[in-house]
């Protein structure tokens, strides 16, 4: 049975009210994970569920900024969702979370998070604006684990809103199995709506039962037959779904009785039906107008009766700290605490709140659990192991978190006040410590410089990025020594301008600076350096004189040194001293102060005194010895080449290949990939992709992506070099 948490709640924030609901039972869970393209009306569903469910008194508005699952102030100042949220529902005896993400694609490390603790994805797409490619790629995604999935067609009041061109539109695009279980029917537009407002939305007609549900005079909807005009116009729409549901059935005489004329009981077919979208094989289709309600309750029952719970579910596998396999999980309340912190973020009053997950086990309060991270050192989160006893366990319904007694294996609650996890970590018993399998995540390619605007704005700068670094696993956190810069590597614009905002109101005034690449130097020819030091001012002196020949090397060879002096024209002990001097000047830069990489040195002769020589002389001497031969034989700036990997709808690789050539990129070849895409590899100078990650999306309308690695060094355009020479001069 469901039942209410008690216990106090944390914030004053809408939705708040309450104790958090509590279930014992994993098969009366269901976690749905809510998906699609930016600005079709998944936060609107959302909170229409929360009301229509009592949750919440009222639907607040993206609009106004007063929705449960966008009170960040970074989601209101933009009116688009730009973190993952959660808002539990109870329906019955059963749980519904639901998990709202952003549909922006610079925030998909929050869509990566819904997906990782759902156990079934509500597409959302609207009857106006069609389809976005990351949303038909996020369903082949979930097509490739089995992924149950239902669609929500919204905004059917809307001018120019065509259902029946949606459901045909999702038909060609996520295959077979999509159809609908219900049709929209509209009502008169009122005497004073705009001409261009569209029909308004009063009612559904369900398809199997044949009955019509009429939301005129308010929610929950009143019900009766379908006339004789309703069941002739839904009559190809209803032997369609018919047909449909009995392909998927597993009585496999269902098809013959009704190809013979045989009428199929309603039951039977809703069984069936039910059956095939909890394995992940019939996709529903149900019309949905939030705003006035419409669709609600069925959105509800069909996740209710057809979407399945975390026991239906595979499991992430697990390991023991060291790598080992361990048996795989079952969603059991009794079996070994197994959970994932799929989400953190920093609440200004709270403090650190965990998003967890838990796949096995019970979570309760009060009980010493250990902690672990590994796999994302790359990422700045080095791997940890700690134990930690959770004080308080919540529900969160957005920003608010009530509390409650436990969490069972398949549900998701909230963990404050940890001082070690993270997004990612695995959270398991201190007497059997496991560690979780790793989600993907993308690799952030937009790179962010910045400063602090003072001094004193450098420690905040530093305990904010920290935190952020923590709950962000697409954020990745640089510290170039090279061109002592701090770079973040963020998503796109819209992640990088959401980072920036929360540093700044952690109290950082941080400013940004135009990002630098690290180049490096070599020499263009052979050259011959000589180097004498010789200072006397009264008492000992300081004298170094040395000759020396530079000869550039392959690229990737490195350093090398040798001493050819003869006749003790420089001591022995000074020889090396020679060395560090020339090998400091090759780390502090001889043309634009980049490393000088790929030479050799050799010794060939030098001076010294018996009484004036000293290393310190002779280091100064090995340096003005470097610096003289590079004066003869010239210095060349090396650029890194990054080779990248562009993925793009065929119709887009023309466009694609002309910018790698405006980039002085050189094409290795492209590659057909699966779903008309187009893999182009590609040499491209880094200094040409700083802001490639954002311009790709421009020209592909957000359907192109890449990934880069590193090559090698080669010489850069004497153009290009003499203006970064230039500018080196000048600082």
């Amino acid at each position: 049975m469901a039942q209410r948490g008690t216990g106090p709640q944390k914030g004053s924030e809408k939705g708040a009210a309450g104790p958090g609901p509590v279930v014992d039972d994993p098969r009366n869970l269901r976690n749905v994970v809510v998906v699609g393209h930016s600005g079709v009306g998944k936060t609107t569903l959302v909170e229409a569920l929360l009301a229509a469910t009592g949750t919440i008194d009222r639907a607040g508005t993206v609009t106004d900024g007063s929705t449960v699952c966008d009170a960040d102030p970074a989601a209101v100042r933009q009116q688009r969702s730009v973190n993952l949220a959660v808002a539990p529902v109870l329906v019955g005896d059963t749980k519904i979370n639901f998990l709202d993400t952003p549909g922006y694609s610079d925030f998909v490390g929050e869509l990566r998070a819904g997906l990782r603790a759902a156990d079934a994805a509500l597409f959302v797409v609207s009857a106006v604006d069609g389809m976005d490619a990351a949303t038909i790629a996020l369903w082949d995604e979930c097509a490739a684990v089995g992924l149950p999935r239902g669609v929500v067609v919204t905004r059917l009041d809307a001018a120019r809103a065509d259902f029946d061109e949606t459901v045909a539109l999702c038909q060609r695009v996520f295959g077979e199995g999509v159809l609908p279980l219900y049709l929209p029917v509209h009502g008169e537009r009122a005497a004073d709506a705009p001409e261009d407002a569209g029909e308004p939305v009063v009612g559904l007609i369900g398809l199997i039962t044949q009955t019509v549900f009429d939301y005129s005079n308010g929610y929950p909807p009143a019900e009766q037959p379908a006339q004789a005009a309703h069941v002739e116009a839904i009559e190809e729409a209803r032997n369609a779904l018919i047909e449909g549901i009995i392909a998927e059935s597993e009585d496999e005489t269902l098809m013959d009785r009704y190809l013979d004329g045989e009428a199929i009981d309603e039951g039977t077919l809703i069984a069936d039906l039910e059956k095939a979208v909890a394995r992940g094989s019939f996709y529903p289709v149900i019309p949905v107008d939030a705003p006035s309600s419409v669709g609600l309750d069925s959105v509800l029952s069909g996740i209710v009766r057809g979407f399945p719970g975390p026991t239906e579910h595979n499991l992430p596998a697990v390991t023991d700290l060291d790598g080992s396999p361990r048996d795989p999980l079952t969603a059991d309340p009794s079996g070994p605490l197994v959970a994932e912190v799929v989400k953190t973020t920093i609440d200004p009053y709270v403090g650190r709140v965990s998003l967890v997950r838990v796949f096995s086990g019970t979570l309760t309060p009060e009980v010493a659990v250990h902690i672990a991270g590994h796999g994302l050192a790359e990422r700045g989160h080095p791997d940890h192991d700690a134990d930690e006893r959770v004080a308080h366990l919540y529900s969160p319904l957005g920003t608010a978190l009530r509390e409650v007694p436990r969490c069972i294996a398949g549900d998701v609650c909230a963990v404050t006040k940890s001082g070690t996890a993270e997004t990612g970590d695995t959270i398991s018993a201190k007497s059997d410590p496991l560690l979780i399998e790793q989600w993907q995540m993308p690799e952030p390619l937009l790179p962010v410089a910045i400063v602090a605007h003072t001094r004193s704005d450098e420690d905040a700068l530093a305990r904010n990025m920290a935190r952020l670094v923590a709950g962000d696993p697409t954020l990745r956190l640089e510290r170039n020594a090279e061109t002592r810069q701090l770079v973040l590597w963020c998503m796109g614009e819209a992640h990088a301008d959401v980072v920036l905002d929360r540093l700044r109101a952690g109290g950082a005034e941080i400013d940004t600076e135009p990002v630098r690449v690290a180049l490096r130097e070599t020499f263009a020819g052979t050259g011959a350096g000589h180097g004498r030091h010789v200072k006397q001012s009264g008492g000992h002196g300081q004298y170094a004189v040395c000759d020396i020949e530079v000869t550039p090397l392959p690229s990737g060879s490195g350093f090398e040194y040798l001493d050819k002096v003869v006749g003790g024209a420089v001591p022995h002990q000074y020889i090396p001293s020679v060395e560090k001097g020339v090998v400091n000047q090759l780390a502090a830069g001889l043309a634009a102060g980049f490393p000088v990489v790929d030479v050799r040195v050799t010794l060939t002769d030098g001076k010294a005194h018996s009484v004036d020589s000293s290393d310190a002389a002779f280091q100064t001497a090995g340096a003005l010895a470097l610096k003289d031969a590079a004066a003869q034989a010239g210095v060349t700036l090396l650029e890194p080449l990054d080779e990248v990997a562009v993925l793009v709808p065929d119709g887009h690789v023309g466009t694609v290949l002309s910018d790698l050539s405006s980039r002085r990129g050189r094409v290795l070849g492209t590659e057909q990939e699966p779903g008309d895409r187009t893999l182009v590899r590609a040499e491209v100078p880094a200094t040409e992709l700083l802001r490639y990650s954002v311009e790709l999306r421009s020209m592909t309308s957000g359907t192109g992506s890449f990934t880069r690695h590193f090559v090698r060094y080669e010489p850069m355009p004497a153009q290009l070099a003499d203006k970064i020479r230039a500018e080196h001069a000048a600082r």
